[in-house]
């Protein structure tokens, strides 16, 4: 079997296949990983040193069992290799009292009866006076939530998933994926060819190169990252700042406490253009972006410098309603996660669960319907779409 990308959900999947695999005894497979890029990269959807990590699901609940399963494996994977993955500061989503977003978080929160506070805005300024806050603001506190560190945590599941008797072959990239009557012929670039029983392809903002008949549900998009530098870095640390979400008018944006010692990540969400292929997306911010980030994140957190002190943009497949394509195709032959629309990193273990379960079983209980490729295509025709949410990355 082949795992065609080894990004957040690639490298999650190669985890669960390979902890499967070495409970298979005599009857183990051949286990391969391909990725085009180093074992881990600046170039994917997942870089860029954090992400928000959140159980109580704004999204909508059918998210939330999942969530609470993903922490539970992002503190196996941790404890497996060592390393602090999951950082357990909190998830604070600020914003309007009503507000849409903070209803259904709390909708959620309260169907799963999930450890939370609700602070009025005179406990919010007493407790994280970083905040601009007003009157009619108020907090939603998920104690479960927090950040987790995405590079760490690709490498620490390759590393298991080596460790579980699985080979990566990283500088090789893939160019064709085609069934066949009993398995898949993938082809590289250097004109390799290689069979496999079954390929999960993990492919990103890749996808739709390597499986065009997802064109019409997966479109490319890129997200722009941003830190800025606080005056008192010494107030931002995890355990006096938690992860969060602020909405502020139009602008939604997300952070997280400072992980390098003197910047914080806080991204107002830069509206970029889509497109159909990677080739063509922007990758950059311009000076005019770059000011109107800092300026949004200076009406938030007043104690910011004016502009970012780094920033970096990546590449994502999103849908148009931001679910996720997870399902079978050609007969099972082929596993495919696509298009998470800058959520979907939260979820990447129990993600990479589903597929395996999917390659080796044909099922999981943690593929909803409503992300299997029928679902999308009704979901597109009939034009039902939830209404546009930010990302947390």
């Amino acid at each position: 079997m082949a795992v065609v990308g080894l990004g957040s959900m690639g490298a999650m999947a190669l985890w669960q296949l390979a902890k499967r695999n070495a409970r298979s005894g005599s009857s183990r497979m051949t286990l391969l990983g391909i990725e085009q890029y180093g074992g881990v990269h600046a170039a994917g959807a997942y870089a860029g040193e954090s992400r928000l990590f959140r159980v109580a699901a704004k999204e909508g609940r059918l998210y939330t069992p999942a969530l609470l399963h993903a922490r539970r494996l992002w503190q196996e994977l941790g404890a497996s290799t060592g390393r602090d993955l999951l950082i357990q500061a909190g998830a604070l989503s600020i914003g309007p009292a009503g507000h849409g977003d903070l209803e259904a978080t709390l909708a959620s929160i309260a169907e799963h009866e999930l450890p939370h506070e609700v602070l009025d805005h005179a406990e919010l300024r007493e407790r994280y006076p970083q905040f601009a806050v007003r009157e009619e603001d108020i907090g939603v506190l998920d104690t479960l939530g927090g950040a987790v560190r995405p590079e760490a945590a690709v490498l620490a599941a390759m590393e298991q998933a080596l460790e579980h008797g699985a080979q990566v072959a990283t500088g090789t990239e893939v160019t064709a994926i085609e069934p066949e009557r009993d398995g898949v012929l993938i082809t590289t670039a250097a004109g390799e060819r290689i069979r496999a029983g079954r390929a999960v392809v993990t492919a990103g903002p890749w996808t739709t190169r390597l499986l065009p008949e997802l064109s019409e549900l997966i479109e490319v998009v890129s997200y722009a990252l941003t830190w800025l530098m606080p005056r008192h870095i010494e107030h931002f640390t995890p355990s006096r700042f938690p992860g969060f979400m602020r909405d502020l008018d139009e602008v939604h944006a997300f952070g997280v406490p400072t992980l390098d010692g003197y910047s914080i990540k806080i991204c107002p969400h830069v509206d970029l253009p889509a497109g159909t292929d990677i080739g063509g997306l922007t990758l950059t911010l311009d000076r005019e972006q770059l000011r109107w980030a800092g300026e949004q994140a200076r009406r938030m957190i007043p104690d910011l410098m004016p502009e970012p002190v780094r920033w970096s943009v990546h590449p994502e497949g999103r849908t148009a309603d931001k679910m996720p394509v997870i399902d079978t195709l050609a007969d099972g032959r082929i596993v495919v996660a696509g298009g998470m629309s800058g959520n979907g990193f939260k979820f990447a273990p129990v993600y990479g669960q589903a597929l395996a379960e999917l390659a080796l079983d044909g099922a999981s209980e943690w593929r909803h319907e409503e992300f299997t490729v029928a679902a999308h295509q009704r979901r597109r025709e009939s034009c039902a779409q939830p209404p546009e949410r930010g990302t947390d990355r």
